[in-house]
């Protein structure tokens, strides 16, 4: 798998060659902005709904990444993106990775972007009448998850977004993966009738192009310039150089004692929309036209202990290791702990409880779990 800066071609070895790591991390430190400031910013990010998103735990991270410190800071799985723009509002220089092309593209629009934003002018094109032809997601993924004409919709967005460049093609990306993400019932795209689902909400009634128009407002809403340089990868975390940081923050799939983390077969839409299926082999014979996965070993209970000790190796010499790990996931806390003491002095546990929801339907499954928050120095 290549690793890549999204928006610009190569891979990291070509990116070796120019000196990016030169440039990528500073050795400064910068004052932290306040809690309260930085937490206030984050709320307005946008909300995907994500398998493990940490939109509830931001006050307990916030405070754990304000007492560790620093100036550079890596996201190593930043999946929604919030943990990422979180650590860009109090005051860190971020890198955030994700092995799925959606994230980086979301990541791009509101940590990497610094100033651009798409204009009424923009969006005005966007949502009108198509520039060209193309019609792969009307013909592809006829009778799924959307009506035709908001099929045709997305065919037609993209043939506009494939004009522009830098941060206004993230932001239209992030808001047309955003769109597709709120019309679709429960967020995920494991299940074809989406009419059993409907409920009245207003997500499931407006259109993806009315949808569109409302997203681009709530990226654009967190464009801020701190004057420091941010960069979104797409890869392997395992082909990240353990370049000098002061945090690295790992939220990894969490391998269940059933079932399985599969977040392409979840999220298989979001990840092809985000690329236009460019690259993508999509499964033709599943009913939810799945795209074939991209193998992880936190995914799965027999690879994931070996996984995270590679991980933790790997990154020995960060400042602080900042892990989220669930109690309802292999291996258990005391497995990790020891994982964490073989390559930093102090390990904290910090239990934090709430609740997950599996499902948004009435028979939905509640259950309290304790998400860890494992800190290593």
């Amino acid at each position: 798998m290549n690793t890549h800066v999204a928006g610009h071609p190569g891979t990291l070895s070509q990116m070796r060659q120019d000196d990016l790591m030169t440039t990528l991390y500073r050795t400064h430190e910068r004052e932290l902005v306040p809690r309260a400031e930085a937490l206030a910013r984050t709320a307005l990010f946008p909300r995907l709904r994500y398998m493990g998103s940490k939109y509830r735990l931001l006050p307990h991270l916030s405070s754990v990444f304000e007492e560790v410190g620093g100036g550079r800071a890596l996201d190593a799985f930043s999946g929604s993106g919030v943990v990422s723009y979180l650590l860009k509002a109090q005051g860190f220089e971020v890198t955030s990775n994700d092995f799925l092309d959606f994230p980086a593209a979301i990541t791009s629009a509101t940590v990497v972007n610094q100033t651009e934003l798409l204009t009424h002018e923009d969006v005005r094109a966007i949502v009108g009448p198509a520039a060209d032809d193309r019609d792969f997601i009307s013909r592809t993924f006829d009778g799924l998850y959307f009506n035709a004409e908001d099929r045709a919709f997305l065919d037609s967005a993209w043939s506009h977004i494939d004009r522009l460049g830098g941060a206004k093609r993230h932001i239209a990306i992030a808001a047309l993966v955003l769109s597709a993400a709120r019309k679709q019932p429960r967020g995920v795209f494991t299940f074809t009738d989406s009419t059993r689902y409907a409920d009245g909400r207003r997500d499931l009634t407006l259109t993806l192009r009315e949808h569109f128009v409302e997203r681009v407002a709530e990226y654009n809403a967190t464009v801020f310039d701190d004057g420091q340089t941010h960069r979104a990868l797409v890869g392997d975390i395992a082909d990240l150089p353990p370049s000098d940081f002061d945090l690295v923050y790992l939220d990894p799939p969490y391998a269940p004692q059933s079932d399985d983390a599969d977040y392409m077969k979840r999220y298989h839409f979001l990840q092809g929309l985000a690329v236009y299926w460019e690259g993508q082999e999509i499964m033709t014979t599943t009913k939810t036209k799945k795209i074939i996965k991209k193998y992880t070993p936190f995914a799965y209970k027999r690879t994931i202990v070996d996984a995270l000790a590679r991980t933790f190796e790997q990154f020995a010499d960060a400042g602080a290791l900042v892990m989220s790990y669930s109690s309802n996931a292999v291996p258990d806390a005391a497995t990790i702990v020891s994982l964490l003491r073989h390559v930093k002095a102090t390990v904290e546990v910090h239990p934090i409880d709430h609740t997950y929801t599996f499902g948004t339907h009435a028979a939905a499954t509640r259950r309290a779990v304790s998400e860890y928050l494992f800190v290593a120095r």
